[in-house]
């Protein structure tokens, strides 16, 4: 049976970068490669552990997206990328390259509409398909062959299946989790919910 791994690039290089923030790792030459390291560990991991038979890595795109242009605001609050994770995503460009594992990246969608959509494609063509990502807004799109693989804080994954996300949320259905993050909001993308809601008061109103 085939099974698919779609890695969140930029998500899980940030969670590498920043779990060695106080001890970075360099070389030889100053390079900080704490990013590209925890990557490829998790790729090498991954590969050893769900022996997957097909892997893609999706980076979200330069320029603006289509939420850019929809809602100006759109994570207008964040700062700039580092320094050290724009030296290190041309080389685990590299690396994937020399893994034979396929890019995905698209002009004007970020990488979550990319693997949004071919795990949809994929989970109905009876793909057995995992999202690795530690972002929650994919649990809207988990189905009973599309999961989230989704990293503990600490170590190891979380595989979350419907009825896992239902039950983590306190939901009905795995498409709630677009009311819930509705009416909540998102203060990482700067995305205003309703005033004074939080997860438990919009899981009570949904």
């Amino acid at each position: 049976m085939n099974k698919l791994f779609l890695f969140d690039a930029y998500a899980l290089i940030y969670r590498a970068y920043y779990a060695f923030i106080k001890n970075p790792r360099r070389n030889s030459k100053g390079l900080n490669t704490s990013a590209i390291m925890g990557f490829i560990n998790t790729l090498n991991e991954v590969q050893t552990k769900e022996k997957p038979t097909h892997i893609g890595v999706a980076f979200d795109p330069s320029g603006p997206t289509f939420r850019h242009i929809e809602y100006p605001e759109y994570k207008a609050q964040r700062e700039a990328c580092p320094e050290d994770i724009k030296a290190a995503v041309p080389i685990i460009k590299e690396v994937l390259d020399a893994y034979h594992i396929p890019v995905l990246e698209v002009a004007g969608y970020e990488a979550d509409d990319v693997i949004g959509t071919i795990a949809t494609k994929a989970g109905k063509a009876g793909v057995e398909t995992y999202m690795l990502t530690p972002d929650k807004d994919y649990g809207q799109l988990v189905t009973d062959n599309v999961y989230m693989y989704r990293p503990r804080h600490d170590g190891g994954y979380e595989v979350m299946n419907p009825e896992s996300v239902i039950t983590k949320y306190g939901l009905d259905n795995t498409s709630q989790v677009i009311d819930l993050l509705g009416l909540m909001g998102d203060s990482s993308d700067n995305i205003p919910g309703c005033p004074g809601v939080g997860e438990k008061t919009a899981v009570k109103l949904i």
